[in-house]
This record gives C-alpha cells, sequence and structure tokens, in this order.
C-alpha cells in the first residue's frame, strides 16, 4: 500500500504540514506532480485526515495537564454513549480512551490552573455519575509528538 516514498512524505508532513509540495517533492527526490499525486490519494483514501496547527500551550496561558481516570459505575451502552457526548463538550478535554483492567477510561484535560481544573472537574460530576474519578496532575512533560512511526505502513 505504501512505498519508502510515500513513508517519507509522510514523515516530512508530520513535522511540517506546512511544506510546500515542491519542497516534499525535493526532498524525497521526486518531481512536482508525482508527488502531489501521492499526497492526494493519501488525502482521498483518508489515510491523511486532516492538517493542524499545534499551539503552545505554555504560551497559550495553559500549561498544565491533568489525567482523569474514570471507573464507569455500570457497563452499559446508554452510560457509554452519554459519557461521550458529555466530554465531546468540553473542551478543555483534549484525549479520551476507553481502557482494559482497573481504569475504564483516561482522559487528558488542559488547563491554565488548579482553580481552573476544579470547574471542569465539577462540571464533569454535575452532568454524569461516576463510580470513581482519580486525578494525575503531570509535573513534567517528557515526551510529546503527534507524529506517529511510519515503519510499520
Amino acid at each position: 500500500m505504501f512505498d519508502e516514498i510515500d513513508r517519507k512524505i509522510i514523515d516530512i508532513l508530520q513535522r511540517e504540514a506546512d511544506k510546500t509540495v515542491g519542497e516534499i517533492a525535493e526532498a524525497v527526490n521526486l518531481s512536482h506532480t508525482p508527488c502531489w499525486r501521492r499526497i492526494k490519494r493519501m488525502e482521498d483514501m483518508g489515510f491523511i485526515r486532516n492538517r493542524v496547527v499545534l499551539i503552545d500551550r505554555k504560551m497559550a496561558n495553559i500549561p498544565m495537564t491533568i489525567f482523569i481516570s474514570v471507573k464507569a459505575p455500570r457497563h452499559a451502552i446508554e452510560w457509554l454513549d452519554e459519557f461521550r457526548k458529555q466530554i465531546r463538550d468540553i473542551p478543555e478535554v483534549t484525549e479520551a480512551y476507553r481502557l482494559t483492567g482497573d481504569t475504564d477510561y483516561l482522559l487528558r484535560i488542559v488547563v491554565p490552573d488548579i482553580e481552573t481544573y476544579d470547574q471542569v472537574y465539577k462540571n464533569l460530576i454535575s452532568r454524569l455519575e461516576f463510580s470513581d474519578i482519580n486525578s494525575s496532575i503531570a509535573m513534567e512533560e517528557m515526551k510529546f509528538t503527534t507524529a506517529l512511526p511510519t515503519k510499520y505502513m
């Protein structure tokens, strides 16, 4: 499905989505049109879902990351659907995962300070019933990337 040139194109786009097709083509040793066709194919097939701008959280006054582990009061589709709906409406929830093991769900929250987190927490617990919620404040961001490894493609 993907060859080495496709992987190189993806590596470039994951680091710098604003690169021109000409710059990408030069970097992967292709001419402009074949490079554009490869990128267009990956977009059309849905492999490239979107191109975004990453904001510096500290400069945006949102330096705090908090992880919330959630235990559901019951395992029912209705509760899960309502949970999905509720967290979708909370902009501070930037990631959410359904897990195996002791924790049912893990949320990543970004906020400017603990007072704002408390408001988000109260908002969350006012919307839905939980069996348990546990919060962990990230002390240091040791690695953060949105780039996926391309060696498995």
